[in-house]
């Protein structure tokens, strides 16, 4: 294999070559978020993000009103396990328990999101995202 160069090399001029954000780290950020959003109910985002986070919930409530031993395996392979409530329930139980059957009679749209205007530091479109009642 023929030698690519040099990667993060500290010279004259700083790092020369930076870390690409990958589709691995993105997916990664998607999945602390949407457990974060099933745990706490709402979660607050950039603007970018939220596309892809409604998306990725609706799967999940999805995954959850199906209630089949695949689909909560499914979704324990996108959920993170590490995020609890206070009560020390886990994202995974408390979209089986209590997400799930109150979309049952939902057909989409299990999300909504609201503008909430630019952040303070650097200007960034912030938006909330919490399930529909």
């Amino acid at each position: 294999m023929a030698s690519q160069g040099r990667k993060n090399v500290h010279g004259k001029t700083g790092v020369r070559f930076k870390a690409a954000y990958t589709a691995s780290k993105n997916y990664s950020m998607l999945r602390n978020v949407v457990s974060e959003l099933i745990v706490h109910d709402e979660v607050t985002v950039t603007s970018g993000v939220a596309p892809e986070l409604v998306s990725l919930a609706d799967s999940m409530v999805t995954l959850a009103k199906e209630n089949t031993l695949a689909s909560r395996r499914h979704a324990a392979s996108v959920l993170r396990d590490g995020i609890k409530d206070a009560n020390g329930v886990k994202a995974l139980d408390k979209l089986f328990r209590e997400i799930g059957p109150k979309m049952k009679d939902r057909v989409g749209g299990y999300t909504k999101t609201y503008k909430l205007g630019p952040r303070k530091g650097d200007n960034a479109e912030l938006v909330l995202v919490r399930w529909s009642e």
